[in-house]
């Protein structure tokens, strides 16, 4: 069996070329991103830098604890405070008293951690439960950057493993459709093994064997690729300021070698599992039925993957749905918009064959000559050929439109919004904002960020991003925010402003909150409520309730330094949300391009006889061309146009989100992206066609 195998895999290295490519890239992303996800959720050690010379560091409570009702009884819950709270004099005293303390340069009246040199029981004892006392490594949670740190690697960790997900989903798709193509080309020596007395256990094992090899051979080159390809990898994500410099995978050694195992054993199974459908229905046909359909498209698709497709497309619609008339504000969220039109679009792929023939039959196809007749014809009868030109044709259309449409189109909505805040016609945004010197008849309203803490219900603890004002008359003044119930005029140190996800929100309603450093808690009226939009709609306190906030937003009726005419919006989108995307749609036309390029290599070379009788009818060889080049570009268009449709439906849906929400709707189809994904398997499309149709056609 294995001489066998080894020699029908030498014989038509060709057809698994592709499968082989596709599957090696697919795992050498697997172990790059694995790599880099082992790295951030185990980070290498690093030195700490505030408090390097102290063994000890004494830091003061960076969390917020509260006792929350669990089952019949309570239990502390913690949120993580913006920053930590000032060790209490009284403890800096009983220190100071005992050792030296090393504080920053800064000398800040009341620090939030210092250094001492002494042992860490004794500091402990002296310490109770008033401090954090951190010793080794974890003195790293005293340095100014640990908190950004830990937000980039949680972004890191999201973005490899967006990344990772997508490998795999595009390596089943394109492993499992050259597999199937493969074997249906192969018809004909089926049914002759058939003939000579094959049984069916004995195809399947041999299609199995085959694939069994590929894969192994595929997976362990893609380790290897992944090992090279994951420092250089770090780097990049280092110097796009997606994670912090010290970052770095380790190729060997620690927490490494769960990477290479997931991804070497994924690949192996996504060989098998795309070559276990296809070997199942290589053994179920007959010698004779094999031979009579060898070069006829009967049966394109089979009731499992009818069935599997026709799944996969009403969970991907009804999950849209559901997630639309519960939870709109989710369709917003990059989780929600990267997975739920990978449901849709996987299901369109598979039920590719149902559709190409009415698709072939509306797209405009030039009906003069020989040739465009010619071109439809085959694009209608040839369905698994076209199927699977048009599959991962429709995978990178509808991936670059929901991806890059939705992102863009919440980065606009976000960004309109925010226009639509403030009628100040001058703004000025940055760190550190200082408030001008009053003017006779001016109105300023600054404000900055802040957080606060609310009880939502009896069992959880909620932690708000909110913002801060300095003066709430001014603020009611120039804001325009989408008011649902109450007046902003009525916030003041006793009030707040809430939007309509908080529980309490009935105008007059008490707040029970806490501060940004943990401080409370305290009671706050709710003044007004607004629509929650696109998530940035409050809350809203005074500075009162907002100890160390800095200001970063002046908004005046008259010119500011530094301010910009009209009012100026916040930078679009997220840089680490746009840096995956880019990387995901490469990832994609990268798998789309190897499967086209073998899909056509390997359907045009088996078409020598058709190709040789198009000559002999009379057919030139520039007719012959063309024929094939048109073929390979309807194909292409059948794909790009089922792309569009699960990009409408995507973009639809966010769109109706969006307003549900009370947000502006922002409709954002990256015309330019998809038209040059098309346009770039189009090219590939027609070069892999001529070029295995160019000898033929001599």
């Amino acid at each position: 069996m294995l001489s066998v195998v080894m020699g029908g895999v030498r014989a038509r290295w060709a057809s698994f070329l592709g499968g082989f490519l596709a599957l090696a890239l697919g795992v050498g992303l697997l172990t790059a991103t694995g790599l880099g996800l082992a790295a951030a959720l185990d980070p290498p050690a690093h030195a700490p830098e505030r408090f390097a010379s102290s063994p000890v560091v004494v830091l003061g409570q960076d969390r917020l604890t509260v006792e929350v009702r669990r089952g019949p009884g309570t239990a502390p819950v913690s949120r993580p405070l913006d920053r930590p709270q000032p060790v209490d004099i009284e403890l800096l005293r009983e220190l100071r008293a005992r050792w030296a303390l090393r504080q920053d340069p800064a000398g800040a009246p009341r620090p939030d951690a210092v250094g001492l040199d002494a042992p860490a029981d004794e500091v402990r004892a002296v310490v109770g439960g008033r401090a954090l006392v951190l010793t080794g490594d974890e003195r790293r949670r005293a340095d100014p950057g640990h908190e950004r740190d830990g937000r980039e690697l949680t972004g890191l960790t999201a973005l490899l493993g967006t990344t990772g997900g997508v490998a795999a989903f595009v390596s089943v798709f394109v492993v499992a459709s050259v597999f199937a193509f493969s074997v249906a080309l192969r018809r004909r020596e089926f049914g002759l093994l058939r003939t000579a007395g094959a049984t069916p256990g004995q195809v399947r094992r041999l299609l199995l064997a085959e694939a069994l090899l590929l894969g192994t051979a595929a997976s362990a080159a893609g380790r290897g690729l992944g090992a090279l390809a994951a420092p250089p990898m770090a780097r990049e994500l280092v110097a796009r300021g997606l994670a912090p410099g010290w970052f770095t995978p380790a190729v060997s050694g620690g927490s490494a070698g769960w990477p290479y195992h997931l991804a070497f054993w994924t690949g192996l199974c996504v060989a098998l599992a795309g070559a276990a459908a296809a070997a199942h229905r290589a053994s179920r046909t007959g010698p004779e039925a094999a031979l009579r359909e060898a070069d006829v498209d009967r049966d394109v698709l089979p009731p499992g993957r009818a069935l599997l497709g026709a799944g996969l497309l009403a969970a991907g619609a009804g999950l849209l749905l559901w997630t639309y008339a519960t939870d709109p504000g989710a369709l917003l969220k990059r989780k929600t918009y990267t997975t739920l039109p990978m449901l849709l679009t996987g299901g369109a792929a598979l039920l590719a064959p149902l559709l190409v023939r009415p698709a072939a039959r509306l797209l405009p196809v030039p009906r003069g000559g020989a040739v465009g007749l010619l071109v439809r014809a085959n694009g209608a009868a040839a369905v698994r050929r076209t199927a699977a030109v048009a599959a991962p044709v429709l995978v990178t259309v509808a991936l670059a439109g929901t991806l890059f449409g939705a992102s863009e189109g919440v980065a606009l909505a976000k960004e309109t919004e925010a226009r639509q805040r403030t009628a100040a016609p001058y703004v000025a945004e940055g760190p550190g904002l200082r408030l001008p010197a009053p003017e006779a008849g001016a109105v300023v309203a600054a404000s900055g960020p802040t957080s606060l803490f609310v009880r939502d219900g009896a069992e959880a603890l909620v932690k708000y991003g909110a913002r801060a004002v300095a003066d709430p008359a001014a603020f009611a003044r120039l804001a325009r925010l989408p008011v649902v119930a109450g007046d902003l005029r009525d916030l003041d140190d006793r009030s707040i402003v809430v939007n309509e996800e908080f529980e309490r929100r009935r105008v007059g309603e008490e707040v029970e909150v806490w501060r940004a450093d943990g401080s409370g808690p305290v009671r706050l009226r709710v003044a007004a409520v607004l629509a929650l939009g696109t998530g940035d709609n409050g809350p809203y306190v005074t500075r009162a309730h907002a100890p160390g906030t800095v200001l970063d937003r002046l908004e005046s009726d008259r010119p500011l330094p530094g301010a910009d005419a009209p009012a100026a919006a916040p930078p679009g989108g997220n840089p680490a949300a746009r840096t995956g995307l880019r990387l995901l749609l490469g990832l994609v036309l990268l798998h789309t391009v190897i499967a086209l390029g073998s899909t056509l290599l390997m359907a045009t070379s088996a078409r020598g006889p058709e190709l040789a009788s198009l000559r002999l009818a009379g057919a030139t060889r520039a007719q012959v061309l063309r024929a094939v080049a048109g073929e390979s570009v309807l194909a292409v268009a059948i794909g790009t146009v089922l792309g569009l449709v699960v990009t409408a439906a995507v973009l639809g849906t966010l769109a109706a989100g969006l307003a549900a929400l009370s947000a502006p709707v922002v409709l954002a189809v990256p015309w330019a992206l998809t038209g040059a994904a098309a346009g770039g398997c189009a090219l590939v499309a027609v070069a892999a066609s001529a070029l295995s149709a160019w000898r033929p056609a001599r």
